[in-house]
């Protein structure tokens, strides 16, 4: 069994669901696109003085980043399926609207001329004549459509709405697993195919069926879409945990909800997995999660726009844990022991021979160097930004990627130096040497529960109980519990479970 196989055995059955909830989204998306594009386009055909400059306005919305629209609509709709199908809606009205406005316009004119005759007024002539003749056409434009947001719904993971992008995003997230990745990959485009053979089958009928044709599919389609909703809904939770990309937030979050559930009778809901910083901290402010764990160093620096006044934690959690507080009305609870700080790395073989041991090292052979940093790295004060600053770096070629994508990068030799987290599991896989900071650019980042005010005096027992985690951890539990994950491909639940166990915080 090849490892493609072991992955697909591992994980058929979340596979499935996934596969489902990719497809539900995808649905519900198209019929919305097709119930405001068809009628919408319609129309125009009979206001052609507007009709350029509003499908104008339906190409502009396909050239805004998927992503930027996301984040755009959290602050709105919060995270999951609502502000995912209202993106994906947007992306899908183009082709539809389109396709129908040119399929009536393109209608032989002897034709609308010979109804008009007959006495047909305009509603009898477009329903009669100029719909069933143009249907083949519209029918090609939700294919189009269709096509599109199947292919763009993997990106709505990001935000919380599931589907089969969950699966691509644990694939990069775990170095860029290739089998994982296509484990997402293959499954959205043989959905995206199966999918285009049935429309084609109503295109082809839809010449003799005319109107009725798009009518049975948008009525199967929603079928299909709601029919979960009649074998009831989900209990809803009392509290929805956040987490960003990555094995250590999952891990973190997942001993949260066991704390809970153990002394309370809350019913906890998980969010894994919803990007990076802003997402989740916008998720946190508009309600769509209600605590998420956030380290020190970045509350100060990324959330509240400062610099660290100390270099000694608890003057740093102190600094964060106000700022927070003061700025957002948000308590910020004890952190843990371990300090997952930023870190500049590269290769052993790369150390010794250029005789890198701190970043200053890096300065007389920056231009020979190409850096793989993420774009959140990149653009921070405590990241790329303070080391040119600090340690006078002009690197000769700076590469943007995805966190999951940095390890591949380094360890195939397209990069020489990436930033890392302290407790990231890769370190010590690939055995990298992390060039020291003198300077201390990189403030200390202790990981904390963070929520909103409201919700700690709607749950006060929620401060001892996370706080018994406090001063607890050391980095090298951390970095072998996300080792666990990341390379032994263990579920985040069993080794948060374990380690509580292990601490005595919870019983077995």
């Amino acid at each position: 069994m090849n490892a493609f196989q072991e992955a697909f055995v591992q994980r058929q059955d979340i596979l499935l669901e996934k596969i489902w909830e990719h497809l539900q989204i995808s649905i519900i998306a198209l019929v919305i696109a097709t119930l405001i594009s068809v009628p919408l386009g319609l129309l125009l055909t009979r206001k052609q003085k507007i009709a350029e400059p509003i499908i104008g306005v339906t190409a502009i919305l396909q050239t805004i980043p998927s992503l930027a629209v996301l984040a755009f609509l959290i602050p709105f709709f919060g995270i999951g399926q609502t502000p995912a199908i209202i993106a994906l809606t947007a992306y899908g009205l183009l082709p539809v609207l389109r396709n129908t406005y040119t399929g009536i316009k393109e209608v032989d004119p002897a034709l609308k001329e010979a109804a008009t005759g007959m006495g047909m007024n305009s509603f009898k002539r477009l329903s009669k004549v100029e719909l069933p003749l143009a249907m083949p056409v519209i029918m090609a434009g939700i294919r189009t459509s269709m096509v599109l947001i199947v292919g763009t719904t993997t990106i709505a993971a990001l935000i919380g709405a599931g589907g089969l992008g969950d699966l691509i995003l644990l694939g990069l997230d775990r170095g860029g697993d290739i089998n994982l990745i296509l484990l997402g990959a293959i499954p959205a485009a043989l959905l995206a195919i199966i999918l285009d053979a049935i429309l084609r089958l109503f295109e082809r009928t839809s010449a003799k069926s005319g109107f009725r044709s798009l009518v049975s599919l948008l009525v199967i389609a929603a079928l299909i879409a709601v029919g979960p909703l009649a074998f009831g809904g989900k209990v809803k939770d009392d509290l929805v945990l956040g987490a960003k990309l990555g094995s250590e937030p999952a891990i973190l979050i997942n001993m949260y909800k066991l704390l809970i559930e153990e002394e309370t009778d809350l019913q906890v809901g998980l969010q894994p997995n919803l990007g990076k910083t802003d997402l989740v901290f916008s998720a946190l402010q508009e309600g769509s999660i209600d605590i998420y764990p956030e380290f020190t160093g970045t509350a100060i620096v990324s959330l509240l726009g400062e610099e660290a006044e100390s270099n000694d934690s608890q003057e740093v959690y102190e600094q964060a844990k106000e700022g927070m507080a003061n700025t957002f009305n948000m308590a910020f609870l004890e952190p843990m022991q371990f300090n997952n700080t930023y870190a500049v790395a590269t290769t052993q073989e790369l150390a010794e021979q250029y005789d890198l041991e701190s970043i200053g090292d890096l300065r007389p052979v920056q231009d020979q160097i190409t850096a793989g940093f993420t774009l959140e790295f990149n653009d921070r004060q405590d990241g790329y930004q303070g080391m040119k600053e600090v340690y006078n770096l002009d690197l000769g070629e700076v590469v943007t990627m995805d966190p999951g994508l940095r390890q591949g990068a380094i360890s195939s030799g397209e990069v020489d130096v990436i930033d890392a987290y302290a407790t990231d599991s890769y370190m010590v896989e690939l055995n990298l040497t992390v060039l020291e900071d003198p300077e201390n650019l990189f403030p200390p980042y202790q990981g904390a529960p963070l929520m909103l005010q409201e919700t700690l005096d709607q749950y006060p027992e929620l401060e001892e109980i996370l706080n018994q985690l406090g001063g607890m951890i050391t980095g090298d539990q951390m970095r072998e519990m996300n080792y666990q994950v990341d390379y032994e491909d263990r579920d985040p639940a069993d080794v948060a479970r374990e380690f509580l166990v292990s601490e005595g915080l919870i019983e077995e």
